[in-house]
């Protein structure tokens, strides 16, 4: 066995090597190659045609000699030969090479007719040519199936130019393989060319294609009436996605984009169900590989609670949670339809995986986090140690106008909730805040500190068991009340699309990222913490706007284009809402071990102070004393002010500074 694993690595390095290794250094190997074997080839004819060991006789002949193979060299490189890539040369490759032997076979039998023979018979010209072009392609059929042995793969590529011509922009290996399946089977594209922004790949023909620089896809697309652009570029690598998509954003191309690996690989989708590039493949940024042990130290048999469970975060939370094996799963939500479309959901995964997800046990608990006493029976009876709270009214504008129910839901349920699982023992509760919450304008911000708030009063007791935590983080990416996916929607309509402030901004995270660093971050809690997320470079929303709706093939229309297809509108501010978004209170903050998590130290009031607060507002809020409400909301949320805020780039002056533009951060 020991062998066998030294040997896999041996392969391994060779693998690496010969990948890595330059195009250059390649191509010299090739040029030597071919002329040790062709000019052994026709040392072998000429002994033949002999009968004896050949030596030429003079200095002219042995200089006919080596020209034949010379010239077949020249020819080689004038006709290309040498840019092919040899792992994907195709059947054109081979072809290429007996056309070339030919000609190489032609040129040198007038230069040795020209110069009187020699003593180079005709026939050996003859056979030279075919025997030449023959050995030269079993080299490259030889080098294949070596490469192949060592796992590179040589795709066969049949050819049917019966299609709609595309460009494939990356000639990596999904690239080659994307090529690969497109010409395997029927489909309605002919990939023409590959566009790639690796200079080495460059005037190198892959699978018979040529490899294109990026400079030269606009003169590409005009010559050959390019309408598609399939982006062949792995999930991994989102900044190159950005910066492709910048280079054709100018170009009148539909640019579609390759399924992820992962998708590939389970079976969902082949190599070729390409998909409309979509907001979310730019604004999302490269993944940073979860820490495994993070993902399962308060999860993997254990008893979790997720409430909200119906919600985008907390289903994609419920997803998450049941890959780390918990022994219970215990799903809460007051929505029943969001209740049972997630149930269904992950009663279809166990099912569909039973040596995987058989142990794990699947609770579906209907009802609202302020029922105390179902609250209480679901954590006793179902022996919860972790809960994941994301139940929460999150919508600005409807809970600005429902401000009881706002501040009911989202802080007194979060303190049923937390009560509860003090009292029982809980080992860990996880809170999902929001960026709305610092120094909010807003009652759902002002609601979720308060929240945040009970956790801190909580932590901070001598006598508690229980780790309280928060992770804080902004908007994600087309959940229920997300701007992206109200965009799309008013782009199907054909517009307009509405924006509240040409200058509002926020910070955007994909719901799969924010789960999977909530789970993380609430396993290194020790309690009292506010974790915040790094989200990036902030999004201004108009910008958004106009690349949404160049995505979709369509020209914004405006006072410089009036012949636009859709108009973006200004709205105005709703009640409550930010210019730009926050995500720490004070400049407490350190590192933790995770590069996209940070922990927070801020402030918090002492129980005592808290609970007379938070009795105060229970009173205010059984007379509906809207000002008695906002009064106290004042004096426990530390920068709470209703109303706009405008963004803190103004300078002393009052000259207010750009934010900068999407085009920016997509680079």
């Amino acid at each position: 066995m020991a062998d066998k694993g030294n040997e896999d690595a041996r392969t391994a390095h060779v693998r690496k090597w010969l990948i890595e290794l330059p195009r250059s250094a390649k191509r010299v190997v090739l040029v030597l190659s071919d002329f040790l074997l062709l000019t052994a080839v026709l040392w072998t004819a000429m002994s033949v045609r002999y009968q004896t060991f050949y030596v030429p006789d003079d200095w002219l002949t042995a200089a006919l000699f080596f020209l034949g193979p010379a010239i077949t060299i020249g020819t080689f490189g004038s006709f290309g030969l040498y840019r092919l890539v040899t792992r994907f040369i195709g059947y054109r490759g081979m072809l290429r090479i007996f056309l070339c032997a030919a000609l190489s076979m032609l040129i040198w039998a007038m230069a040795v007719f020209m110069l009187g023979q020699h003593g180079i018979p005709r026939t050996v010209i003859l056979v030279y040519g075919v025997l030449g072009a023959l050995a030269v392609s079993a080299s490259r059929q030889i080098a294949g199936l070596f490469l192949q042995s060592i796992g590179i793969t040589i795709p066969k590529l049949p050819i049917d130019m019966n299609r709609k011509l595309v460009l494939i922009y990356g000639a990596g290996q999904m690239g080659v393989e994307l090529l690969s399946a497109l010409r395997r089977r029927v489909y309605d594209r002919e990939p023409v060319g590959f566009i790639d922004d690796e200079p080495s790949m460059w005037g190198q023909y892959v699978g018979g294609l040529k490899v294109y620089r990026p400079e030269k896809v606009g003169f590409f697309i005009e010559r050959r009436d390019i309408k598609e652009v399939l982006l062949a570029i792995p999930e991994s690598q989102r900044g190159m996605r950005r910066q492709i998509v910048q280079k054709l954003e100018n170009y009148p191309v539909v640019v579609k984009i390759v399924p992820a690996i992962d998708e590939i690989a389970s079976g969902k989708v082949g190599i070729t169900d390409v998909r409309p590039l979509e907001v979310e493949d730019l604004l999302g940024r490269e993944p940073v590989p979860p820490d495994a042990q993070l993902l399962t130290r308060v999860i993997r048999d254990k008893s979790i609670l997720v409430t909200g469970a119906g919600g985008s975060v907390g289903s994609e939370l419920v997803r998450q949670i049941l890959e780390q094996s918990p022994e219970r799963l215990v799903l809460m939500d007051i929505s029943e339809p969001a209740l049972y479309e997630i149930e269904l959901e992950i009663r279809e995964t166990i099912a569909a995986n039973p040596g995987q997800y058989e142990d794990t046990e699947l609770v579906a608990v209907l009802g609202s986090v302020l029922d105390e006493r179902l609250v209480r029976h679901t954590i006793s009876s179902y022996d919860i140690q972790t809960i994941y709270h994301a139940a929460a009214y999150k919508h600005v504008p409807i809970v600005e106008q429902n401000i009881v129910a706002g501040i009911s839901n989202n802080t007194f349920g979060c303190a049923v909730m937390a009560d509860a699982a003090r009292d029982l023992g809980v080992e860990r509760f996880v809170l999902i805040s929001t960026d709305k919450a610092v120094r909010p304008t807003n009652v759902m911000g002002a609601t979720k500190r308060l929240a945040e708030l009970v956790l801190q009063a909580h932590a901070m007791d001598e006598d508690v068991n229980t780790v309280f935590t928060m992770v804080r983080f902004g908007n994600v990416l087309d959940s229920s009340g997300s701007v992206v996916r109200r965009f799309r929607q008013q782009i199907k309509q054909g517009g307009p699309l509405t924006v509240t402030h040409p200058d509002v901004i926020r910070y955007f995270m994909s719901i799969r990222e924010a789960a999977e660093l909530v789970i993380q971050a609430g396993s290194m809690a020790t309690g009292g913490e506010v974790f915040v997320l790094d989200m990036g470079d902030p999004v201004k929303i108009d910008d958004l706007a106009r690349l949404m709706i160049r995505l979709a093939g369509l020209d914004p229309r405006s006072s410089e284009n009036p012949g636009g297809d859709i108009e973006i509108v200004y709205t105005g501010l709703r009640p409550g809402e930010k210019l730009y978004e926050e995500l720490l209170l004070g400049a407490n903050t350190t590192g933790t071990e995770h590069p996209r998590i940070m922990r927070s130290g801020e402030p918090w009031l002492p129980s005592n102070e808290l609970w007379h607060e938070l009795d105060g507002l229970k009173e205010a809020m059984k007379t509906r004393d809207l000002d008695a409400i906002r009064a106290v909301l004042m004096r426990t949320v530390e920068g709470y002010q209703p109303g706009p805020v405008l963004p803190p780039e103004a300078d002393q002056d009052g000259e207010e500074k750009a934010w900068p533009p999407l085009s920016r951060m997509l680079h």
